[in-house]
Protein backbone atom coordinates (compact mmCIF):
# COMPACT_ATOMS: atom_id res chain seq x y z
CA UNK A 1 0.00 0.00 0.00
CA UNK A 2 1.29 3.59 -0.81
CA UNK A 3 1.85 5.35 2.09
CA UNK A 4 0.11 8.29 0.48
CA UNK A 5 -3.20 6.17 0.89
CA UNK A 6 -2.89 5.31 4.49
CA UNK A 7 -5.60 6.83 7.06
CA UNK A 8 -5.29 8.94 10.00
CA UNK A 9 -5.91 5.59 12.06
CA UNK A 10 -3.20 3.73 9.95
CA UNK A 11 -0.49 6.74 10.55
CA UNK A 12 -1.31 6.73 14.34
CA UNK A 13 -0.96 4.51 17.62
CA UNK A 14 -4.07 2.70 17.14
CA UNK A 15 -5.36 4.60 19.62
CA UNK A 16 -6.38 7.75 17.37
CA UNK A 17 -9.28 8.75 14.76
CA UNK A 18 -9.49 10.86 12.45
CA UNK A 19 -10.73 14.61 12.05
CA UNK A 20 -13.80 15.59 10.49
CA UNK A 21 -11.47 17.66 7.97
CA UNK A 22 -9.06 15.04 7.11
CA UNK A 23 -11.77 12.30 6.39
CA UNK A 24 -13.92 14.53 4.25
CA UNK A 25 -10.45 15.78 2.33
CA UNK A 26 -9.47 11.64 2.23
CA UNK A 27 -12.47 10.65 0.29
CA UNK A 28 -12.21 13.67 -2.11
CA UNK A 29 -8.78 12.52 -2.77
CA UNK A 30 -9.93 9.39 -3.31
CA UNK A 31 -12.75 10.78 -5.49
CA UNK A 32 -10.74 12.65 -7.73
CA UNK A 33 -8.03 9.99 -8.17
CA UNK A 34 -10.20 7.47 -9.07
CA UNK A 35 -13.64 8.85 -10.65
CA UNK A 36 -14.05 5.84 -12.68
CA UNK A 37 -15.16 3.97 -9.67
CA UNK A 38 -16.11 6.65 -7.07
CA UNK A 39 -18.22 9.65 -6.67
CA UNK A 40 -18.09 11.40 -3.69
CA UNK A 41 -21.08 14.51 -3.47
CA UNK A 42 -22.27 17.42 -1.14
CA UNK A 43 -25.41 15.85 -0.64
CA UNK A 44 -26.97 18.62 2.48
CA UNK A 45 -26.32 20.40 5.41
CA UNK A 46 -26.38 19.75 8.84
CA UNK A 47 -28.04 21.66 11.45
CA UNK A 48 -25.21 23.32 12.46
CA UNK A 49 -24.42 24.48 8.66
CA UNK A 50 -21.96 21.81 7.91
CA UNK A 51 -21.48 20.14 4.65
CA UNK A 52 -22.71 16.44 4.53
CA UNK A 53 -21.39 14.15 2.37
CA UNK A 54 -22.44 11.04 0.44
CA UNK A 55 -20.27 8.63 -1.78
CA UNK A 56 -20.41 5.71 -3.84
CA UNK A 57 -18.26 3.54 -5.68
CA UNK A 58 -19.43 1.65 -8.65
CA UNK A 59 -17.00 -1.01 -9.93
CA UNK A 60 -18.56 -0.58 -13.80
CA UNK A 61 -18.43 3.34 -13.42
CA UNK A 62 -22.41 3.42 -13.10
CA UNK A 63 -23.68 5.92 -10.60
CA UNK A 64 -27.00 6.94 -11.44
CA UNK A 65 -29.24 5.55 -8.79
CA UNK A 66 -32.71 4.91 -11.30
CA UNK A 67 -30.48 3.28 -13.53
CA UNK A 68 -28.76 1.26 -10.78
CA UNK A 69 -32.19 0.21 -9.40
CA UNK A 70 -33.74 -0.37 -13.04
CA UNK A 71 -31.13 -3.17 -13.19
CA UNK A 72 -32.19 -4.79 -9.95
CA UNK A 73 -28.43 -4.17 -8.91
CA UNK A 74 -28.02 -5.03 -5.29
CA UNK A 75 -27.43 -1.81 -2.92
CA UNK A 76 -25.29 -1.93 0.07
CA UNK A 77 -25.31 1.26 2.18
CA UNK A 78 -23.02 1.77 5.08
CA UNK A 79 -23.69 5.02 7.53
CA UNK A 80 -20.84 6.18 9.61
CA UNK A 81 -20.86 8.77 12.78
CA UNK A 82 -24.17 8.95 13.96
CA UNK A 83 -22.39 8.80 17.29
CA UNK A 84 -19.03 10.50 16.47
CA UNK A 85 -17.73 9.52 20.56
CA UNK A 86 -18.30 5.82 18.49
CA UNK A 87 -16.06 6.50 15.74
CA UNK A 88 -14.32 3.11 14.88
CA UNK A 89 -16.88 2.88 11.66
CA UNK A 90 -15.37 6.30 10.65
CA UNK A 91 -11.90 5.28 10.18
CA UNK A 92 -12.93 1.99 9.06
CA UNK A 93 -14.97 3.13 5.98
CA UNK A 94 -11.57 5.31 4.42
CA UNK A 95 -9.84 2.44 4.40
CA UNK A 96 -12.23 0.09 2.89
CA UNK A 97 -12.75 2.09 0.49
CA UNK A 98 -8.96 2.91 -0.22
CA UNK A 99 -8.91 -0.61 -0.64
CA UNK A 100 -11.54 -1.29 -3.37
CA UNK A 101 -9.94 1.77 -5.09
CA UNK A 102 -6.46 0.19 -5.09
CA UNK A 103 -7.12 -3.46 -4.80
CA UNK A 104 -8.52 -4.71 -8.22
CA UNK A 105 -9.28 -8.01 -6.71
CA UNK A 106 -11.58 -6.79 -4.38
CA UNK A 107 -13.33 -4.19 -7.04
CA UNK A 108 -13.96 -7.19 -9.32
CA UNK A 109 -15.47 -9.30 -6.23
CA UNK A 110 -18.03 -6.30 -5.92
CA UNK A 111 -19.59 -7.42 -8.98
CA UNK A 112 -23.00 -5.57 -9.54
CA UNK A 113 -23.12 -4.38 -6.18
CA UNK A 114 -22.96 -0.97 -5.64
CA UNK A 115 -21.71 0.86 -2.55
CA UNK A 116 -23.41 3.86 -0.81
CA UNK A 117 -22.19 5.32 2.20
CA UNK A 118 -22.24 8.13 4.16
CA UNK A 119 -18.37 8.57 5.53
CA UNK A 120 -19.23 10.94 8.98
CA UNK A 121 -23.71 11.48 9.38
CA UNK A 122 -23.65 13.83 12.62
CA UNK A 123 -20.64 15.93 11.35
CA UNK A 124 -21.92 18.67 14.18
CA UNK A 125 -20.64 15.90 16.79
CA UNK A 126 -17.72 15.36 15.24
CA UNK A 127 -16.67 18.65 15.19
CA UNK A 128 -17.61 19.04 19.43
CA UNK A 129 -13.88 17.06 19.83
CA UNK A 130 -13.33 16.21 22.76
CA UNK A 131 -11.84 13.67 25.40
CA UNK A 132 -14.28 13.52 28.38
CA UNK A 133 -17.88 12.85 26.90
CA UNK A 134 -17.34 8.97 27.19
CA UNK A 135 -17.45 8.03 30.39
CA UNK A 136 -17.26 4.60 30.34
CA UNK A 137 -14.96 3.78 26.84
CA UNK A 138 -11.68 2.84 26.55
CA UNK A 139 -10.34 5.35 23.67
CA UNK A 140 -9.80 6.69 20.99
CA UNK A 141 -7.84 9.69 22.79
CA UNK A 142 -10.35 12.44 21.30
CA UNK A 143 -13.59 11.81 20.00
CA UNK A 144 -16.88 14.05 18.86
CA UNK A 145 -19.76 14.16 20.79
CA UNK A 146 -23.29 11.81 20.76
CA UNK A 147 -25.43 14.96 20.14
CA UNK A 148 -25.23 17.30 17.27
CA UNK A 149 -25.76 21.17 16.88
CA UNK A 150 -29.27 21.27 18.29
CA UNK A 151 -28.41 18.37 21.11
CA UNK A 152 -30.49 15.94 19.51
CA UNK A 153 -29.58 12.46 19.35
CA UNK A 154 -29.56 11.52 15.60
CA UNK A 155 -30.38 7.43 16.27
CA UNK A 156 -33.53 8.45 17.51
CA UNK A 157 -34.72 11.08 14.85
CA UNK A 158 -35.26 8.88 11.61
CA UNK A 159 -39.35 9.45 11.94
CA UNK A 160 -39.52 13.04 12.99
CA UNK A 161 -37.38 14.66 11.02
CA UNK A 162 -36.44 17.44 13.23
CA UNK A 163 -32.78 17.77 12.35
CA UNK A 164 -31.48 18.50 9.00
CA UNK A 165 -29.35 15.61 9.01
CA UNK A 166 -32.02 13.07 9.14
CA UNK A 167 -33.55 15.07 6.31
CA UNK A 168 -30.99 14.36 4.05
CA UNK A 169 -30.81 11.04 5.60
CA UNK A 170 -34.08 10.06 4.61
CA UNK A 171 -33.37 11.27 1.40
CA UNK A 172 -30.61 9.42 0.70
CA UNK A 173 -31.87 6.32 1.88
CA UNK A 174 -34.97 6.69 -0.17
CA UNK A 175 -33.44 7.70 -3.27
CA UNK A 176 -31.00 4.33 -3.30
CA UNK A 177 -33.50 2.43 -1.68
CA UNK A 178 -30.59 0.04 -0.03
CA UNK A 179 -30.84 -3.81 -0.07
CA UNK A 180 -28.40 -3.94 3.38
CA UNK A 181 -27.45 -1.50 5.51
CA UNK A 182 -24.51 -1.51 8.22
CA UNK A 183 -24.73 1.54 10.67
CA UNK A 184 -21.75 1.44 12.93
CA UNK A 185 -21.65 1.70 16.54
CA UNK A 186 -19.90 1.24 20.17
CA UNK A 187 -21.88 -0.47 22.96
CA UNK A 188 -22.53 0.52 26.61
CA UNK A 189 -23.56 -1.98 29.27
CA UNK A 190 -22.20 -5.13 30.65
CA UNK A 191 -18.71 -6.29 30.33
CA UNK A 192 -17.52 -9.45 28.80
CA UNK A 193 -15.15 -10.83 26.31
CA UNK A 194 -16.26 -10.75 22.90
CA UNK A 195 -14.94 -7.74 21.00
CA UNK A 196 -18.25 -6.95 19.27
CA UNK A 197 -22.01 -7.73 19.42
CA UNK A 198 -24.47 -7.17 16.98
CA UNK A 199 -28.12 -5.38 16.80
CA UNK A 200 -29.70 -6.93 13.07
CA UNK A 201 -33.07 -5.10 12.58
CA UNK A 202 -35.18 -7.79 14.38
CA UNK A 203 -36.32 -10.57 12.36
CA UNK A 204 -39.74 -11.22 13.10
CA UNK A 205 -40.43 -7.77 13.16
CA UNK A 206 -38.62 -7.29 9.55
CA UNK A 207 -41.42 -10.13 8.97
CA UNK A 208 -42.25 -12.24 5.93
CA UNK A 209 -39.87 -13.90 3.39
CA UNK A 210 -36.87 -10.68 4.21
CA UNK A 211 -36.90 -11.84 7.69
CA UNK A 212 -36.91 -15.25 7.10
CA UNK A 213 -33.75 -14.64 4.90
CA UNK A 214 -31.86 -12.77 7.57
CA UNK A 215 -32.91 -15.07 10.40
CA UNK A 216 -32.03 -18.68 8.68
CA UNK A 217 -29.14 -17.71 6.32
CA UNK A 218 -27.48 -14.44 6.33
CA UNK A 219 -26.86 -14.37 10.58
CA UNK A 220 -25.94 -18.00 10.39
CA UNK A 221 -23.31 -16.57 7.24
CA UNK A 222 -21.88 -13.61 9.46
CA UNK A 223 -21.60 -15.01 12.48
CA UNK A 224 -19.36 -17.95 10.60
CA UNK A 225 -17.45 -15.09 8.82
CA UNK A 226 -16.64 -12.98 12.08
CA UNK A 227 -15.15 -16.34 13.43
CA UNK A 228 -13.40 -16.96 10.73
CA UNK A 229 -11.93 -13.79 10.97
CA UNK A 230 -11.16 -14.16 14.80
CA UNK A 231 -13.93 -12.29 15.93
CA UNK A 232 -16.32 -14.20 18.10
CA UNK A 233 -19.55 -12.16 17.62
CA UNK A 234 -22.27 -11.96 20.24
CA UNK A 235 -25.51 -10.76 20.23
CA UNK A 236 -25.94 -7.10 21.11
CA UNK A 237 -26.19 -7.97 25.08
CA UNK A 238 -29.19 -6.82 26.35
CA UNK A 239 -29.59 -8.55 29.77
CA UNK A 240 -33.25 -10.01 30.53
CA UNK A 241 -32.26 -9.01 34.19
CA UNK A 242 -29.09 -7.37 35.52
CA UNK A 243 -26.11 -9.28 34.41
CA UNK A 244 -26.18 -11.93 30.59
CA UNK A 245 -25.79 -14.60 33.11
CA UNK A 246 -29.65 -14.68 33.03
CA UNK A 247 -30.08 -14.41 29.61
CA UNK A 248 -30.33 -12.27 27.00
CA UNK A 249 -33.23 -10.83 24.41
CA UNK A 250 -32.81 -9.39 21.21
CA UNK A 251 -33.03 -5.69 20.86
CA UNK A 252 -36.26 -3.80 20.00
CA UNK A 253 -35.12 -1.84 16.97
CA UNK A 254 -38.20 0.87 16.46
CA UNK A 255 -38.48 2.79 13.70
CA UNK A 256 -36.51 5.52 15.91
CA UNK A 257 -33.65 3.64 15.23
CA UNK A 258 -31.74 3.37 11.83
CA UNK A 259 -32.33 -0.85 11.61
CA UNK A 260 -35.90 0.23 12.39
CA UNK A 261 -35.99 2.60 9.86
CA UNK A 262 -34.40 -0.07 7.57
CA UNK A 263 -37.26 -2.65 7.98
CA UNK A 264 -39.96 0.09 7.45
CA UNK A 265 -38.66 -0.34 3.56
CA UNK A 266 -37.84 -4.10 3.83
CA UNK A 267 -34.32 -3.18 3.95
CA UNK A 268 -31.77 -5.51 6.45
CA UNK A 269 -30.01 -3.56 8.61
CA UNK A 270 -27.51 -4.01 11.37
CA UNK A 271 -26.15 -2.19 13.78
CA UNK A 272 -22.66 -3.55 15.01
CA UNK A 273 -21.84 -2.38 18.77
CA UNK A 274 -18.18 -2.77 19.60
CA UNK A 275 -17.27 -3.64 23.39
CA UNK A 276 -16.61 0.22 25.18
CA UNK A 277 -13.93 -1.34 27.14
CA UNK A 278 -11.83 -2.85 24.58
CA UNK A 279 -9.01 -0.82 22.69
CA UNK A 280 -9.94 1.04 20.09
CA UNK A 281 -7.88 -1.17 17.61
CA UNK A 282 -9.73 -4.10 18.46
CA UNK A 283 -13.02 -2.40 18.02
CA UNK A 284 -11.68 -0.41 14.70
CA UNK A 285 -10.82 -4.27 13.36
CA UNK A 286 -13.75 -5.97 14.36
CA UNK A 287 -15.78 -3.08 12.87
CA UNK A 288 -14.26 -3.77 9.45
CA UNK A 289 -14.56 -7.54 9.21
CA UNK A 290 -18.24 -7.10 10.18
CA UNK A 291 -19.05 -4.31 7.18
CA UNK A 292 -16.74 -7.09 4.85
CA UNK A 293 -18.55 -9.84 5.99
CA UNK A 294 -22.06 -7.98 5.37
CA UNK A 295 -20.90 -6.82 2.04
CA UNK A 296 -19.53 -10.05 1.16
CA UNK A 297 -23.18 -11.70 1.57
CA UNK A 298 -24.89 -8.85 -0.51
CA UNK A 299 -22.88 -9.37 -2.99
CA UNK A 300 -23.30 -13.11 -3.45
CA UNK A 301 -27.15 -12.94 -2.45
CA UNK A 302 -27.81 -9.60 -3.63
CA UNK A 303 -30.26 -11.41 -6.20
CA UNK A 304 -32.39 -13.06 -3.16
CA UNK A 305 -32.94 -10.52 -1.01
CA UNK A 306 -33.93 -8.01 -3.59
CA UNK A 307 -36.71 -10.83 -4.00
CA UNK A 308 -37.51 -11.10 -0.78
CA UNK A 309 -38.10 -7.25 -0.61
CA UNK A 310 -40.15 -6.99 -3.23
CA UNK A 311 -42.21 -10.43 -2.23
CA UNK A 312 -42.76 -8.71 1.10
CA UNK A 313 -44.00 -5.45 -0.55
CA UNK A 314 -46.04 -7.00 -3.16
CA UNK A 315 -47.68 -8.69 0.24
CA UNK A 316 -48.40 -6.05 2.00
CA UNK A 317 -49.89 -3.69 -1.18
CA UNK A 318 -52.07 -6.47 -2.01
CA UNK A 319 -53.58 -5.58 2.03
CA UNK A 320 -51.78 -7.83 4.80
CA UNK A 321 -51.97 -6.54 8.09
CA UNK A 322 -48.89 -4.47 8.87
CA UNK A 323 -47.94 -5.18 12.82
CA UNK A 324 -47.56 -2.30 14.69
CA UNK A 325 -46.81 -3.28 18.29
CA UNK A 326 -44.28 -5.71 18.99
CA UNK A 327 -43.60 -7.82 22.70
CA UNK A 328 -40.69 -10.49 24.04
CA UNK A 329 -41.85 -14.44 23.29
CA UNK A 330 -40.45 -14.61 27.36
CA UNK A 331 -40.99 -18.31 26.96
CA UNK A 332 -39.27 -18.98 24.03
CA UNK A 333 -35.27 -18.82 24.12
CA UNK A 334 -32.57 -21.16 22.49
CA UNK A 335 -28.76 -21.73 23.99
CA UNK A 336 -26.17 -18.85 22.57
CA UNK A 337 -22.23 -19.83 24.00
CA UNK A 338 -21.38 -16.72 25.64
CA UNK A 339 -17.84 -15.55 26.90
CA UNK A 340 -18.14 -13.50 30.17
CA UNK A 341 -17.26 -12.87 33.37
CA UNK A 342 -18.25 -13.30 36.54
CA UNK A 343 -20.12 -10.71 38.37
CA UNK A 344 -19.38 -9.59 41.78
CA UNK A 345 -21.57 -7.72 44.11
CA UNK A 346 -19.86 -6.02 47.16
CA UNK A 347 -20.68 -3.08 48.95
CA UNK A 348 -19.94 0.47 47.81
CA UNK A 349 -17.60 2.86 49.43
CA UNK A 350 -19.92 5.75 47.98
CA UNK A 351 -22.98 4.99 49.62
CA UNK A 352 -25.43 2.22 51.09
CA UNK A 353 -26.04 -0.40 48.56
CA UNK A 354 -24.31 -2.70 46.90
CA UNK A 355 -22.31 -2.31 43.78
CA UNK A 356 -22.20 -4.14 40.78
CA UNK A 357 -18.27 -5.14 39.20
CA UNK A 358 -16.90 -7.54 36.80
CA UNK A 359 -14.13 -9.90 37.71
CA UNK A 360 -11.57 -9.99 34.16
CA UNK A 361 -9.29 -12.37 36.50
CA UNK A 362 -12.39 -14.59 36.11
CA UNK A 363 -13.62 -15.70 32.66
CA UNK A 364 -16.13 -18.09 32.06
CA UNK A 365 -17.62 -19.36 28.50
CA UNK A 366 -20.86 -21.43 28.62
CA UNK A 367 -24.29 -21.68 27.00
CA UNK A 368 -27.07 -18.77 28.64
CA UNK A 369 -30.61 -18.65 27.13
CA UNK A 370 -31.03 -16.35 23.79
CA UNK A 371 -34.87 -14.70 23.73
CA UNK A 372 -34.45 -13.82 19.95
CA UNK A 373 -38.41 -14.04 19.46
CA UNK A 374 -41.01 -11.21 19.20
CA UNK A 375 -44.71 -11.71 18.57
CA UNK A 376 -46.96 -8.74 16.64
CA UNK A 377 -49.18 -7.35 20.01
CA UNK A 378 -51.52 -5.21 17.67
CA UNK A 379 -51.86 -5.08 13.75
CA UNK A 380 -53.81 -2.99 11.11
CA UNK A 381 -55.11 -3.90 7.53
CA UNK A 382 -53.74 -1.20 5.26
CA UNK A 383 -56.66 0.92 4.38
CA UNK A 384 -57.10 2.47 0.20
CA UNK A 385 -55.79 5.72 1.40
CA UNK A 386 -54.96 7.96 3.79
CA UNK A 387 -56.53 11.74 4.04
CA UNK A 388 -54.26 14.07 5.79
CA UNK A 389 -56.01 17.83 6.14
CA UNK A 390 -53.95 20.26 4.60
CA UNK A 391 -53.38 22.37 8.19
CA UNK A 392 -50.95 19.57 9.14
CA UNK A 393 -48.51 20.81 6.79
CA UNK A 394 -45.52 19.64 9.30
CA UNK A 395 -46.51 15.71 9.02
CA UNK A 396 -46.89 16.56 4.83
CA UNK A 397 -43.59 17.88 4.67
CA UNK A 398 -42.10 15.41 6.98
CA UNK A 399 -43.59 12.62 4.84
CA UNK A 400 -42.45 14.31 1.24
CA UNK A 401 -39.14 13.98 2.70
CA UNK A 402 -39.40 10.51 3.46
CA UNK A 403 -40.14 9.78 -0.10
CA UNK A 404 -43.70 9.50 0.43
CA UNK A 405 -46.04 10.01 -2.90
CA UNK A 406 -48.47 12.46 -2.13
CA UNK A 407 -51.40 14.14 -4.23
CA UNK A 408 -53.32 16.99 -3.68
CA UNK A 409 -57.20 17.21 -3.94
CA UNK A 410 -58.24 19.24 -6.60
CA UNK A 411 -61.59 20.18 -5.05
CA UNK A 412 -63.85 20.23 -2.55
CA UNK A 413 -66.53 17.78 -1.30
CA UNK A 414 -67.04 15.08 1.24
CA UNK A 415 -65.95 11.40 1.62
CA UNK A 416 -67.22 8.38 3.58
CA UNK A 417 -63.91 7.90 6.02
CA UNK A 418 -63.10 5.87 9.11
CA UNK A 419 -61.55 8.06 11.67
CA UNK A 420 -59.51 7.52 15.21
CA UNK A 421 -61.27 8.85 18.01
CA UNK A 422 -58.50 9.27 21.59
CA UNK A 423 -59.94 7.64 24.62
CA UNK A 424 -57.04 7.87 26.54
CA UNK A 425 -53.67 8.82 26.04
CA UNK A 426 -50.51 9.50 28.49
CA UNK A 427 -47.67 11.78 27.37
CA UNK A 428 -44.39 10.99 29.17
CA UNK A 429 -43.37 13.82 31.24
CA UNK A 430 -39.92 14.44 31.01
CA UNK A 431 -38.90 15.37 27.64
CA UNK A 432 -37.29 13.39 25.19
CA UNK A 433 -35.33 14.28 22.02
CA UNK A 434 -37.13 17.43 22.43
CA UNK A 435 -40.96 16.18 22.50
CA UNK A 436 -42.64 14.47 24.71
CA UNK A 437 -43.72 11.16 23.31
CA UNK A 438 -47.18 9.06 24.22
CA UNK A 439 -46.53 6.00 25.93
CA UNK A 440 -49.94 4.28 26.52
CA UNK A 441 -52.27 5.50 23.99
CA UNK A 442 -56.33 3.58 23.52
CA UNK A 443 -58.40 4.50 19.82
CA UNK A 444 -61.83 4.13 19.01
CA UNK A 445 -62.73 3.66 15.04
CA UNK A 446 -65.56 5.65 14.24
CA UNK A 447 -66.80 6.17 10.61
CA UNK A 448 -67.31 10.07 9.62
CA UNK A 449 -68.51 11.58 6.52
CA UNK A 450 -66.13 13.97 6.40
CA UNK A 451 -65.53 17.58 4.66
CA UNK A 452 -62.75 17.08 2.54
CA UNK A 453 -61.36 21.09 1.44
CA UNK A 454 -59.25 21.51 -2.01
CA UNK A 455 -55.58 21.41 -0.85
CA UNK A 456 -56.17 18.34 1.41
CA UNK A 457 -53.49 15.88 0.85
CA UNK A 458 -54.20 12.18 -0.40
CA UNK A 459 -51.63 9.77 0.67
CA UNK A 460 -52.68 6.41 -1.60
CA UNK A 461 -51.26 2.77 -0.75
CA UNK A 462 -50.50 -0.31 -3.14
CA UNK A 463 -46.76 0.63 -3.51
CA UNK A 464 -43.13 0.09 -2.28
CA UNK A 465 -43.76 2.95 1.14
CA UNK A 466 -47.03 1.22 2.04
CA UNK A 467 -45.35 0.06 4.76
CA UNK A 468 -44.06 3.43 5.90
CA UNK A 469 -46.64 4.72 5.55
CA UNK A 470 -48.78 3.05 7.89
CA UNK A 471 -46.55 2.67 10.28
CA UNK A 472 -46.13 6.37 10.70
CA UNK A 473 -49.74 7.76 9.67
CA UNK A 474 -51.53 4.31 12.56
CA UNK A 475 -51.39 6.47 15.88
CA UNK A 476 -50.58 2.71 17.16
CA UNK A 477 -47.57 2.27 15.89
CA UNK A 478 -44.62 3.07 18.20
CA UNK A 479 -42.68 5.55 16.27
CA UNK A 480 -46.20 7.29 14.63
CA UNK A 481 -46.32 10.42 14.60
CA UNK A 482 -49.19 11.03 16.85
CA UNK A 483 -46.97 9.10 18.87
CA UNK A 484 -43.95 12.19 18.62
CA UNK A 485 -46.62 15.01 19.51
CA UNK A 486 -47.20 15.94 15.77
CA UNK A 487 -51.10 16.23 16.37
CA UNK A 488 -51.34 17.21 20.08
CA UNK A 489 -53.33 20.25 19.98
CA UNK A 490 -56.34 18.07 18.92
CA UNK A 491 -55.99 16.50 22.56
CA UNK A 492 -57.79 19.57 24.27
CA UNK A 493 -61.21 21.54 24.05
CA UNK A 494 -60.30 25.16 23.04
CA UNK A 495 -63.62 26.24 25.15
CA UNK A 496 -63.72 25.66 29.09
CA UNK A 497 -66.23 26.49 31.92
CA UNK A 498 -66.41 28.30 35.05
CA UNK A 499 -67.55 25.70 37.57
CA UNK A 500 -69.80 27.44 39.24
CA UNK A 501 -71.85 28.11 36.19
CA UNK A 502 -71.76 24.78 34.68
CA UNK A 503 -72.45 22.63 38.12
CA UNK A 504 -76.06 23.45 37.25
CA UNK A 505 -75.80 22.84 33.88
CA UNK A 506 -74.43 19.46 34.58
CA UNK A 507 -77.23 18.13 36.83
CA UNK A 508 -79.84 19.31 33.51
CA UNK A 509 -77.68 17.25 31.23
CA UNK A 510 -77.81 14.63 33.00
CA UNK A 511 -81.59 14.48 33.06
CA UNK A 512 -82.08 15.01 29.61
CA UNK A 513 -79.24 14.08 27.01
CA UNK A 514 -79.67 10.06 26.61
CA UNK A 515 -77.04 7.93 27.94
CA UNK A 516 -75.28 10.37 29.41
CA UNK A 517 -76.37 9.56 33.05
CA UNK A 518 -74.98 5.88 32.75
CA UNK A 519 -71.61 6.58 31.15
CA UNK A 520 -71.02 9.09 34.07
CA UNK A 521 -71.85 6.12 36.78
CA UNK A 522 -69.42 4.17 35.17
CA UNK A 523 -67.05 6.56 35.51
CA UNK A 524 -68.04 7.45 39.48
CA UNK A 525 -67.34 3.47 39.48
CA UNK A 526 -63.95 3.29 38.07
CA UNK A 527 -62.64 6.84 39.26
CA UNK A 528 -63.64 6.89 43.03
CA UNK A 529 -60.73 8.87 44.21
CA UNK A 530 -61.35 11.94 42.10
CA UNK A 531 -64.90 12.57 43.14
CA UNK A 532 -63.40 14.53 45.72
CA UNK A 533 -61.98 16.88 42.89
CA UNK A 534 -65.03 19.43 40.99
CA UNK A 535 -62.59 19.88 38.02
CA UNK A 536 -62.40 16.24 37.75
CA UNK A 537 -66.51 15.48 37.92
CA UNK A 538 -67.22 18.50 35.90
CA UNK A 539 -64.45 17.97 33.08
CA UNK A 540 -65.62 14.36 32.72
CA UNK A 541 -69.33 15.79 32.42
CA UNK A 542 -67.79 18.48 29.91
CA UNK A 543 -66.32 16.17 27.35
CA UNK A 544 -68.82 14.06 27.55
CA UNK A 545 -71.96 15.64 26.61
CA UNK A 546 -72.90 16.27 23.51
CA UNK A 547 -74.48 19.09 24.00
CA UNK A 548 -70.95 21.14 24.34
CA UNK A 549 -69.17 18.22 22.06
CA UNK A 550 -65.96 19.80 20.03
CA UNK A 551 -66.43 17.15 17.54
CA UNK A 552 -62.36 18.01 16.18
CA UNK A 553 -61.40 17.61 19.69
CA UNK A 554 -59.38 14.02 20.41
CA UNK A 555 -60.55 12.93 16.84
CA UNK A 556 -57.39 12.14 15.28
CA UNK A 557 -57.34 14.15 11.86
CA UNK A 558 -55.36 11.81 9.50
CA UNK A 559 -58.97 9.44 7.92
CA UNK A 560 -58.87 5.97 6.42
CA UNK A 561 -59.91 5.59 3.41
CA UNK A 562 -61.20 2.39 1.85
CA UNK A 563 -61.93 4.05 -1.62
CA UNK A 564 -61.08 6.77 -3.70
CA UNK A 565 -64.01 8.65 -4.61
CA UNK A 566 -63.97 10.98 -7.52
CA UNK A 567 -63.60 13.98 -5.37
CA UNK A 568 -60.08 13.15 -4.27
CA UNK A 569 -58.94 11.66 -7.86
CA UNK A 570 -55.58 14.73 -8.20
CA UNK A 571 -52.65 14.96 -10.21
CA UNK A 572 -49.67 14.57 -8.16
CA UNK A 573 -48.17 17.44 -6.52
Amino acid sequence: MHSDWSTPFEQGNGNQTTTWAACIAFHQRLAAAFPQWLRFDEVGHSDGGVPLHCGVFSADGVFDSAAIKAAGRPVFFNNNGIHPGEPEGIDACMALLRDLCLDAERRAALGRTVLVYIPAYNVDGLLNRGTTSRVNQNGPEAFGFRGNARHLDLNRDFIKLDSLNARTFASVFTRWDPDVMVDTHTSNGADYQHVLTLIPTQPDKLGGRTGAHLRDAMLPALYAGMAARGFAMCPYVNPVKEIPDDGIADFLDTPRFSTGYAALHHCIGFMPETHMLKDFSARYHSTRALVDCALAWTVAQGDAIRAARAADRAAIAAGAPVPLQWQLDAAHSRPFRFSGYRAVYEPSRLGRYQRLRYDRSAPWQRDIPYHDRYAAMASVLPPRAYLLPQAWHDVAVRLQAHGVPLQRIARAGRVQAEAYRITHFEKRRVPFEGRHLHDALELQAEPLDAAVAAGDWLVPLGGPMDRFVVEVLEPLGVDSFFRWAFFDSVLDKKEGFSDYVFEDEAERLLATEPGLRERFAAWQATHPDQLDDPQAVLGFLFLAAQRYAEPECRRYPVLRLAALPAVLLAQAD
